[in-house]
């Protein structure tokens, strides 16, 4: 996908108060950030902000951190947030594979992979969200009762991201190739690429990851 540059996106971020500078000064104090003890989720790749947005007005007892790596697409859903009073919502713009950097053990509930880049090429697999070197790393600071959902419609992403949920030790909690004619659509919220793709005709690949704890 060809990302259009958008003047102005990074002043623009770096001038509002819901976008976090990373640093390891943050790493487990996430919550004083928020100032409050709730349950911290994150979306790896939140486009332009419409799922997390969502997710945030409708459940103020969560708290929200959109992690994108283009200023271009996170300027977009900092304009989503422009009316938006509560205090649930964070963004980082980053590259996903510090993610560990950032975030301390047992610090995050839950974690949204949604129509992650697919990185078709063999020698890119390690770059894919949902590779188990991507799931190694989430293994460092999700809660053990913590969730990985992910969602696309790219079929060979989906099969790929099935085996390597076992590669790295997880377990499916559940899965489905076709979401939105399965029993696991109540309550979901779509995205963008969510609603372009169902509206095509297109089937929506879900699963939910976990670890075993002893």
């Amino acid at each position: 996908m060809r990302l259009r540059n958008v003047k102005g996106s990074r002043e623009t971020i770096a001038a509002n108060d819901r976008v976090i500078e990373i640093g390891t000064e943050y790493k487990g104090r996430w919550h004083e950030v928020f100032g409050n003890d709730h349950p911290i989720h994150i979306e790896v790749g939140m486009g332009k902000g419409k799922f997390i947005m969502a997710l945030a007005k409708m459940h103020p007892e969560i708290n929200y951190i959109g992690i994108e790596k283009y200023s271009s697409v996170l300027v977009r859903a900092l304009e989503k947030c422009e009316d938006y009073e509560g205090s649930n919502i964070m963004f980082i713009r980053m590259d996903a594979e510090v993610i560990a950097d950032v975030f301390e053990k047992d610090e995050i509930s839950q974690i949204y992979l949604n129509f992650s880049d697919p990185w078709p090429k063999d020698r890119h697999a390690k770059r894919r969200l949902t590779s188990k070197e991507f799931f190694a790393r989430y293994d460092r600071f999700l809660k053990p009762d913590g969730r990985v959902t992910f969602k696309t419609d790219n079929r060979p992403l989906f099969d790929f991201s099935l085996e390597q949920v076992t590669l790295a030790g997880w377990k499916l909690e559940n899965y489905t190739y076709d979401l939105h004619h399965s029993p696991y659509v109540e309550g979901n919220v779509m995205t963008e690429y969510e609603e372009k793709f169902t509206a095509k005709g297109n089937p929506i690949c879900r699963l939910v990851a976990y670890r075993e704890r002893p």
